[in-house]
């Protein structure tokens, strides 16, 4: 099967599953078909104008002034920014274009805003002759109603960038507050009925920097080479609030999440729709005197890649921020910031007072103002840098507890509020961590989504899959009673079959919807059964979804390694008995679930931590069945130009797996691809919600409460993606820029923990919320990525010099001294010495390292050795550093007396 019709295939088949109506672009959709009936007012048919500019090419429409295309121009190739192959459907009211405006008002002694929009009711606008720099210039005022200001737009060249300008005039006689102010920025992002390489080839995902004077908008293919398209604001256009544009009648589905407004002034919105929630920025709003004007002006420029971002930015004299490690900052461990600007710093204020204390340090050689953030005040923080030229920057912080306290209350949370316990369910669920609504504080035993509660997919087992997971970082004795019991009573045997022809197939749910076989009052009667998620029985027993298969595999993994490394935990089982598990599930996913297996899978990973303990275990035979049958999917990816497909048209969920494989296997170029296309959806910007944040925007209606289309901040792809990010820095030490990203998708897994420990589904984007989701949902999946990959990075860095993410790092002479901050204190990277040590049971206190002699001092904690036998220290071979005094094993790993307090590596060659 060709890969366009596989994907078409898939697509369909994600429709008879799941709940968006499927409709293709051919005039299905009921938008369209309403549409259709309205009359053009874009005046498409009038024709447009062309006009060159420093690596990109637009043409305006003569009617409207608006943006029919915007080219990125290579040679005789010429990509376009605009959804063109939409142009002729959008071109009626209501649909927003490059040159559009929204403008909220209040006259002097109303109370209350009126709305404006030059794309609502859209009328010819008055040409104006260009002059000097101006492309094209027109008063658009009659396509704004009766609005009381004279709007005059204008398309400028400036040193070959493309400048937007709106003038903005008060021709009254009374005052005008102008309270809402956006700028629409429809870009092609649009990917309906599209296979992957159309999409790779054709669309783009912007993400924004909301930081006012300082923010932009970051506009990136989705195969992730080439330029980024950047959005400046050049005068009067802090980036203040990022909008979603809801009244755009294009349809919202899993391949189109909507388009975005850059917001100028937002006090209008603050004061009705976002009423009562607390913005990024403080909304503010423009007063117009009688007769004044006011200027208004956004400027496009291109980087040369997206790496190459922030030294664009330097280039047009915008300032730069860079956190070290970034903008999640753990109460126990500030965090470094660097700025530079041509500009003087003014003023630093900080928000809420308190939260944050903020210390200089002495500048960089490279005349980088740098400081120390440390968290005061657990919850959101905000940074306002003044410089002189009065351009305003802000930076947005998330303060949580110490990596192990979050990872502590995580674990807590889970095994007691999400702890469901009930001999007499009906469902078979009983003991088990189950889903939580954190809103009305109670579990999710029932819903019309029968997976919440049915302790299988992402929304349903990713609550145990956390749970177990957190013992990895954390043992818990009491934790794991629990969770022993939810293993062998729960999971294996309902959720995992263990007999018979469907042996270690994983169903669906355990949950269903059959109310006649089962006896009256089952079912809550407040809730709409009508629904195609409401699954029967059969469908909530179908094991032939793959994604499925690595959370019970992860899981016996789990098991496998507490009865292994530590004492008195786990001794239900040998330790043998749990990876056999581990690795019949894993095959299990190719036999029973072979089409969805052909893709990667979330949490994929997991397959070979599997094949790497099998292997040294000795587990010979089984270690090359699984190898052989995983080498099978390599093989189909390698054939594919973009080798992450999914049950969904486009997912950032696969990358993960198929990275990883194609790296073990030596597929290169596979690596690549898949790496470049995680950086174009895996930004970093000062802002805590979106650096890092892999890019996800419908699992919200499958894994949320509140269900609707919108960007999710740090759903569990940030923590998944975070893995071969972070895997491809080790390979490349000297890469800066994949470890900011590949961290900060790390710390993603923890940033939404509340205070007591509740993980939910992501953060909600939209201004109008701005807060974690109230349910649980597919926190766990995530959170795996945390667990198997968290890690604390060492590095010289040839400007900002010595730094130490998730470490608090201490520079005395020729000694470099790192104290862990991670969950595990089980994983350190030394970036100068190519060192990546992992400890498989366990702690690492302190990490020293002499920069004149090369050796490395290892500080245990010794007080695990009631449950920890042996320390088990890995080092990678291509450090060339090996134990003083400790003999490794073939695989490299020492066994080290857990009472044991310090050992120095020496470097041998």
């Amino acid at each position: 099967m060709n890969l366009k019709k596989s994907c078409y295939l898939l697509y369909t088949l994600f429709y008879l599953q799941y709940s968006i109506p499927a409709f293709s672009q051919q005039d299905e959709h009921p938008v369209w078909k309403a549409t259709k009936s309205q009359p053009a007012t874009l005046g498409i048919d009038q024709g447009a104008k062309s006009f060159d500019l420093d690596g990109l090419k637009i043409k305006v429409l003569r009617t409207s002034q608006t943006l029919s295309a915007f080219q990125q121009v290579n040679g005789d190739d010429a990509f376009d920014y605009t959804p063109v192959e939409m142009l002729h459907k959008r071109d009626r009211n209501n649909f927003f274009h490059l040159g559009d405006i929204n403008i909220s008002l209040k006259r002097q002694g109303e109370t209350h805003w009126s709305s404006y929009s030059s794309a609502r009711e859209r009328k010819k606008v008055i040409e104006i002759t260009p002059s000097k720099t101006v492309l094209a210039a027109a008063d658009i005022t009659p396509t704004l109603g009766d609005i009381p200001l004279k709007v005059v737009r204008s398309w400028e060249k400036v040193n070959g960038d493309l400048i937007l300008k709106f003038q903005i005039t008060n021709s009254t006689d009374q005052p005008i507050e102008i309270g809402a102010l956006g700028i629409p920025l429809p870009f092609n992002n649009n990917m309906d009925w599209k296979n992957l390489n159309q999409a790779h080839a054709q669309n783009v995902f912007f993400d924004p920097y909301i930081g006012k004077d300082a923010g932009y908008m970051q506009v990136n293919h989705l195969h992730g080479n080439g330029p980024s398209l950047l959005v400046l604001p050049y005068a009067n256009a802090g980036f203040e609030a990022y909008n979603p544009l809801n009244t755009d009648p294009t349809p919202k589905s899993i391949t189109f999440e909507g388009f975005h407004e850059w917001m100028i002034h937002s006090k209008a919105l603050a004061e009705t729709e976002w009423k009562g929630v607390e913005q990024w920025n403080i909304p503010t709003s423009t007063l117009l005197k009688p007769d004044e004007s006011k200027t208004f002006a956004l400027k496009f420029v291109l980087a040369p890649s997206i790496k190459e971002i922030e030294n664009t930015l330097l280039k047009n004299n915008r300032p730069v921020a860079v956190g070290a490690p970034g903008y999640v900052v753990p109460l126990d461990n500030p965090v470094k910031l660097f700025i530079k600007h041509n500009k003087a710093i003014k003023n630093i204020s900080v928000y809420p007072e308190g939260s944050l204390l903020v210390t200089k340090q002495k500048d960089t050689p490279q005349k980088w103002h740098q400081y120390e953030v440390k968290g005061q005040q657990w919850g959101r923080a905000r940074l306002t840098i003044t410089y002189q030229d009065g351009i305003e920057q802000t930076i947005q912080y998330k303060v949580i507890k110490s990596e192990k306290d979050v990872v502590n209350d995580l674990g807590n949370f889970l095994t007691t509020a999400q702890w469901y316990e009930n001999d007499n369910d009906l469902f078979g669920r009983s003991p088990a961590v189950i889903s939580y609504d954190y809103e009305e504080k109670k579990l999710v035993t029932q819903e019309q989504r029968a997976w919440y509660a049915g302790l299988s997919d992402e929304a349903g087992a990713a609550s145990w899959l956390a749970a177990i997971m957190k013992q990895v970082l954390q043992p818990n004795a009491k934790e794991i009673a629990k969770l022993k019991r939810f293993v062998n009573e729960t999971m294996y045997g309902r959720i995992q079959h263990k007999e018979g022809d469907q042996k270690y197939g994983v169903v669906k749910s355990l949950f269903y919807y059959e109310p006649d076989s089962l006896p009256a009052g089952t079912y809550q009667t407040d809730i709409n059964w009508k629904t195609w998620s409401a699954w029967p029985k059969k469908e909530a027993d179908n094991i032939g979804r793959s994604y499925n298969y690595p959370h019970v595999a992860a899981a016996h993994w789990v098991m496998y390694r507490l009865a292994r490394d530590y004492r008195n935990l786990v001794q239900e089982e040998n330790w043998d008995v749990y990876l056999d598990r581990a690795f019949q599930t894993s095959m299990a996913m190719i036999e029973k679930a072979p089409y969805y297996a052909q893709f990667g899978q979330m949490e994929g990973s997991i397959f070979l931590l599997i094949l790497h303990d099998l292997r040294r275990e000795g587990l010979t035979d089984a270690a090359n069945k699984l190898e052989a049958a995983m080498r099978k999917r390599a093989e189909h990816w390698k054939s594919l130009d973009y080798p992450f497909g999914s049950e969904m048209p486009w997912d950032s969920t696969g990358q993960e797996e198929v990275y990883l494989w194609s790296r073990y296997f030596g597929f290169d170029d596979k690596t690549q691809v898949t790496l470049n296309a995680i950086l174009a959806y895996m930004p970093t910007v000062p802002h805590w919600g979106y650096n890092g944040s892999a890019r996800r925007y419908w699992d919200f209606v499958y894994g949320g409460k509140l269900s609707r289309i919108e960007r999710q901040l740090h759903h569990y792809g940030s923590a998944l993606n975070a893995i071969p990010v972070l895997t491809e820095y080790r390979d490349h030490p000297d890469d800066f820029y994949l470890l900011r990203v590949g961290h900060a998708g790390m710390m993603g897994a923890l940033a939404n923990v509340t205070a007591d420990g509740f993980g939910p589904a992501a953060f909600h984007s939209y201004p109008s919320t701005l807060a974690n989701d109230g349910i649980s949902g597919d926190y766990g999946t995530g959170f795996y990525g945390y667990a198997v990959n968290s890690g604390t990075y060492i590095i010289e860095h040839p400007e900002f010099g010595w730094l130490a993410f998730s470490g608090n790092l201490k520079a005395d002479k020729n000694n470099i001294e790192v104290a862990i901050k991670t969950a595990s204190k089980g994983r350190v990277f030394l970036a100068k010495e190519n060192l990546w040590l992992t400890s498989d049971a366990g702690e690492i206190e302190t990490f020293t390292y002499n920069q004149k002699d090369k050796t490395v001092f290892l500080k245990f904690n010794t007080s695990q050795s009631a449950i920890v036998p042996n320390i088990l220290l890995n080092i990678n071979p291509e450090s060339g550093y090996e134990i003083e005094g400790f003999n490794k094993d073939k695989y490299n790993r020492y066994e080290i007396p857990a009472n044991t307090n310090t050992v120095k590596l020496v470097k041998i060659k």
